[in-house]
């Protein structure tokens, strides 16, 4: 009985170790899955409203030398 008892212990051990590591894994990659939203957010947002070519001036340009 008392082999029985370590392996469980060993195994429920294991398991939670694979668990944390699986999850700081996941957690890591949320700051990325964050940045990649917002950059298509702001692409989404730039397709929507395009940025309107700026105003001609009633001026003429410089001339060459």
């Amino acid at each position: 009985m008392d082999g029985t008892a370590i392996i469980i212990i060993l195994a429920i051990a294991g398991v939670a170790s694979v668990l944390l590591f699986a999850l700081k894994g996941l957690l890591d990659q949320v700051p990325d899955v964050i940045d990649s939203a917002g950059k298509a957010r702001d692409a989404w947002q730039r397709f929507k409203r395009p940025e309107l070519p700026p105003q001609a001036d009633d001026q003429e340009p410089p001339a060459a030398a």
